[in-house]
C-alpha cells in the first residue's frame, strides 16, 4: 500500500508540474510545442489545441512520464523557457534528443522569420497551396504543415524552402544547409525506430555557431532587409572648453565605423560635435523612432570622459546610463527583444602624454588615470543591452593620431575579419580584449584593456554580407 500510495503522489506532483507548465503557455507557445512533438503524437497536430491535451497525448503513447520527464524539459529548453524550467526545478536537459532535428531546425527558422517575411513566404507559396490556408492569421509553422500535407517539404525534401528563404530572408539558408550536412553524416531514422542509444547521436545544433554544449542558447533574429540604424557621435572639436583637447585621429575612427556597419547592412547617421544638449537630443529623437522593420540598433560615442560619463564639445558632461535609458523597453517599445549594442571610445586621466603620437581621450589637467566608464554605473539594468567600453575601470584608452584609437580600430577590423566566419559578437569582442591588450606605447610602459558589459539574452550573430569588406587599414603595434 505504501508503494501505491507514493506512485499515486508522484503521479499527481507531476500532474500538477503539468499543469503549472500549462498555465504558463500562451497559445501561441502551445502550438510551437505541438509542432516539435508532431512525430510523436499519434493524431494531427491541428487537433492538440490545449498544453493538456497534448501532454494527455505524450503520456498515453509513453513519450513523458514522472519517471521520464526529459522530454518536457527538452521542449522548454528549445522554445527558450529557462527561467520556468529554473522555476520549477525541472532536471537539467541531457544530449539525449527526443524531438526530431528536422524539427528543431523547422522551429528555430519560423523564429527568425519576422511578420514581413512571412507575407513574402505566403505570396510566394500562393501557386502552390489554397489562398484559405495563407490567410493572415495563419502562423509560419502552420505554413510548414500545409506544406508538409501538400508534399512540398519534408525532411529528405528541403528544395521548396531553400527557395523561398533564398529569396525572402538568404541568411538563413546557413542552418538549412547545415542541418543538411548534418544528416548526410548521420541518417535520420523516423522517430519510432530511434532506440535510446541512437538518440545520443542525434543531437544537432541548429545556429551555425551553437554547439552541443550550449544548447538552448538562440541567436537574436537578424532577417530584416536593413539591419537597422548606426548612430555615430563623434566629438572632436572641444574649441569650447578650455580643458579638453581637440580629438586629432577620431575622423579615422569615424570612417572606419561607418563603412564597416555599412558593409553589415545599417544605415549610418553621423553627428559631429555635439554639446551635451545635443547628444541627448539625437539619442532621444534616435530612441522614439519605429525600429520595428530593424532587427537591432547600434549607438557609437566618439569623445572625451570622465567616469561613468561623456563630454560634449562645451565640456560638460552626459551620464552614459542617461543615453542608454532611452533605448530600454518603456521608451522604446519597438526595440524589445532586439540587441542594442553600444560601443564607447572615451576615458579619464592625465592626458599628458610623452610619447609625441598618443594621446589619452581625457582632461587635459586632471591629474588622476582612471578610465571614464565605470562598469556598475554604465550597465543597463534592462535586456538586451551591449555596453562595448574602450577600457576597465580606473585606466586610460589610447587615441593615435594617425591611426585612430587602439578599441574602435581593433572593433573595426575584427568584426570585417570575423563576421564572414560567422562568429558571435561577443566573441569578436573577446578578440578585440586580446589584440588591444597586447598594445602598448612606444616605451612599452602604458597598456589598455578593453570591457564588454552586457544583458544580452542570446547570441548577437551579424549574417555574412554578400558584398566583400570594406579594406581596414591595420595600425601598428608597439607590443
Amino acid at each position: 500500500m505504501d508503494l501505491h500510495f507514493h506512485h499515486l503522489s508522484k503521479e499527481m506532483e507531476f500532474q500538477n508540474l503539468l499543469l503549472k507548465v500549462g498555465k504558463a503557455l500562451s497559445k501561441d507557445e502551445v502550438k510551437a510545442l505541438v509542432f516539435l512533438c508532431t512525430d510523436l503524437l499519434d493524431q494531427k497536430p491541428n487537433k492538440v489545441e490545449t498544453a493538456s491535451e497534448l501532454f494527455s497525448c505524450l503520456m498515453k503513447q509513453d513519450h513523458l512520464s514522472p519517471e521520464n520527464p526529459q522530454l518536457l524539459t527538452e521542449l522548454l529548453v528549445t522554445t527558450e523557457h529557462h527561467a520556468l524550467i529554473r522555476d520549477l526545478c525541472l532536471a537539467p536537459h541531457t544530449t539525449t534528443s527526443f524531438i526530431s532535428p528536422y524539427r528543431k531546425l523547422l522551429y528555430s527558422l519560423s523564429e527568425e522569420i519576422t511578420d514581413g517575411d512571412l507575407r513574402e513566404v505566403k505570396f510566394l507559396l500562393n501557386t502552390m497551396i489554397p489562398r484559405r490556408k495563407l490567410g493572415e492569421h495563419i502562423t509560419t509553422l502552420e505554413v510548414f504543415l500545409e506544406m508538409e500535407r501538400m508534399d512540398h517539404l519534408s525532411e529528405s525534401n528541403l528544395n521548396t524552402l531553400e527557395t523561398i528563404v533564398r529569396e525572402v530572408c538568404p541568411m538563413l539558408n546557413a542552418k538549412i544547409n547545415q542541418f543538411k550536412k548534418w544528416r548526410v553524416t548521420c541518417p535520420v531514422m523516423t522517430t519510432d525506430a530511434i532506440s535510446t542509444q541512437e538518440k545520443e547521436s542525434v543531437t544537432m545544433p541548429i545556429s551555425p555557431s551553437t554547439n552541443t554544449q550550449d544548447e538552448g542558447l538562440g541567436t537574436y533574429p537578424m532577417t530584416s532587409e536593413k539591419r537597422g540604424i548606426c548612430l555615430i557621435v563623434n566629438n572632436d572639436n572641444f574649441s569650447k572648453s578650455s580643458q579638453l583637447r581637440k580629438r586629432e585621429g577620431t575622423e579615422v575612427d569615424q570612417k572606419c565605423l561607418q563603412s564597416v556597419f555599412q558593409w553589415l547592412g545599417f544605415k549610418v547617421e553621423s553627428h559631429h560635435d555635439c554639446d551635451t544638449n545635443e547628444m541627448l537630443s539625437v539619442f532621444k529623437e534616435l530612441g522614439k523612432r519605429d525600429h520595428s522593420r530593424f532587427d537591432c540598433v547600434v549607438c557609437c560615442v566618439l569623445s572625451h570622459g570622465v567616469e561613468g560619463s561623456v563630454h560634449g564639445v562645451d565640456g560638460s558632461t552626459v551620464k552614459i546610463s542617461d543615453l542608454t535609458d532611452l533605448f530600454n523597453g518603456l521608451n522604446c517599445p519597438s526595440l524589445v527583444g532586439k540587441p542594442k549594442l553600444f560601443f564607447i571610445q572615451a576615458c579619464q586621466g592625465n592626458n599628458e602624454q610623452q610619447a609625441v603620437f598618443i594621446e589619452s581621450d581625457s582632461s587635459a589637467y586632471s591629474f588622476h588615470w582612471t578610465d571614464a566608464i565605470k562598469a556598475k554605473q554604465g550597465i543597463p539594468n534592462s535586456a538586451d543591452f551591449l555596453l562595448g567600453m574602450a577600457t576597465v575601470p580606473f585606466h586610460v584608452s589610447f587615441r593615435e593620431r594617425t591611426n585612430g584609437t587602439w578599441f574602435i580600430q581593433s572593433l573595426c577590423q575584427n568584426l570585417v575579419q570575423m563576421v564572414p566566419r560567422e562568429f558571435d559578437l561577443m566573441s569578436i569582442l573577446t578578440k578585440v580584449n586580446a589584440d588591444v591588450s597586447k598594445k602598448s606605447d612606444r616605451y612599452g610602459q602604458r597598456k589598455q584593456m578593453p570591457q564588454p558589459a552586457f544583458s544580452l539574452r542570446k547570441k548577437v550573430v551579424f549574417p555574412v554580407p554578400n558584398v566583400p569588406p570594406p579594406s581596414i587599414h591595420k595600425a601598428s603595434s608597439n607590443s
